[in-house]
């Protein structure tokens, strides 16, 4: 069976360490390079100890020196964990000294997950390569069907809990589309750069809240809702720092349309999501230790008349990131969604 080449841009990172590991057990993909700016020529091992094994001998290597090391014509995968800002030139300047071959990227950065440019500028500033916006779509994958670009731009974490809730309930008309969300982050979501909100003795055994009404996750949760659904929402996010590493709990409050037991809203999210591998919807509390280190989502429902609370987890880095990014390209590769994605979370962690 013909192996897949695959490249990871912006390797030195949480999510960049993340598509790392799920490419080493991925049965289709296989690692090409490793890119990364500020490490290039030091060992993966020295950066990701927990890699020395699939990865002996394997060095990060420069930007533009990797071209050198995919060799062939077959087509590439390439993943971009670089940051957001950075991350569209670098693909824009790949995929023009690529022309000539088949490629897909999955960009993990904000830099494709919306449409237009100045949706994107009005909450990230100035895009590097606008005139690739159109070679990209984005979402998650459980609210697409097959391959709708070329390209895509992932989803943020945040975005990807939140629209697990809020996708189905507008695309089923439950909800009149106005709602609440708070949700709590482990401090690998803060990136693997040291800062006060990830500094050990500030974080444990602590929690507060950030960027109160004002996360720019909320914008990118509205625009992809409006894309996939056609519905106008309305979206007061509050986000929470975590005593943990990994993993998000995000609580989603609706108002009905009607009224509903939790039965009937918990059955109409599983006929929903019916197909979807990754998406359970459970009885009672979704649970980190249940998804953390996954790809798969829990999901709860709770109703009190036409009040309904909607709970999500998810891990960050990997349903929110690495492994939604890998979920993706196996899709654009005509794969099924889940190859390379089945390991079960280790509970213990």
């Amino acid at each position: 069976m013909n192996t897949i080449p695959a490249i990871v841009i912006g390797a030195t990172g949480y999510v960049g360490g993340e598509l790392l590991r799920l490419i080493a057990d991925h049965p289709r993909f296989r690692l090409a390079a490793a890119v990364s700016a500020s490490r290039h020529g030091q060992p993966v091992a020295e950066s990701f100890g927990h890699l020395a094994n699939a990865y002996a001998g394997v060095d990060f290597t420069a930007p533009g020196e990797w071209v050198e090391q995919v060799d062939g014509d077959a087509a590439l995968a390439v993943f971009s964990a670089a940051p957001h800002g950075a991350s569209a030139a670098m693909l824009d300047e790949l995929l023009d000294a690529l022309s000539d071959r088949s490629v897909h990227v999955v960009d993990a950065s904000a830099d494709y997950r919306f449409a237009d440019r100045e949706a994107y500028e009005r909450v990230y500033g100035q895009h590097g390569a606008p005139g690739r916006l159109a070679e990209f779509s984005s979402g998650v994958p459980e609210h697409v069907r097959g391959a709708p670009s070329v390209h895509i731009g992932n989803p943020g974490c945040f975005a990807t809990a939140m629209l697990l809730a809020i996708v189905p309930l507008l695309a089923l008309e439950l909800t009149t589309g106005v709602f609440r969300a708070s949700g709590i982050t482990g401090s690998t979501g803060s990136g693997r750069a040291p800062i006060a909100g990830t500094h050990h003795p500030e974080r444990h055994s602590n929690l507060y809240a950030y960027k109160t009404l004002a996360h720019r996750h909320a914008p990118e949760v509205l625009a992809i809702a409006k894309t996939l659904t056609g519905a106008d929402a309305e979206l007061h996010f509050v986000p929470h720092s975590g005593p943990f590493a990994r993993g998000i709990h995000m609580t989603v409050f609706a108002s009905l349309t009607a009224e509903l037991s939790a039965g009937e809203l918990g059955q109409a999210l599983k006929d929903y999501y019916a197909d979807a591998e990754f998406v359970a919807i459970v009885d009672g509390s979704p649970r980190l230790k249940n998804v953390v280190a996954s790809n798969y989502a829990e999901i709860g429902v709770a109703v009190a008349g036409r009040e309904a609370v909607v709970t999500v987890a998810i891990d960050n880095l990997v349903k929110g990131a690495a492994g939604g990014a890998v979920q993706w390209m196996n899709r654009l590769f005509g794969l099924d969604d889940t190859t390379g994605l089945k390991g079960a979370a280790p509970a213990w962690t």
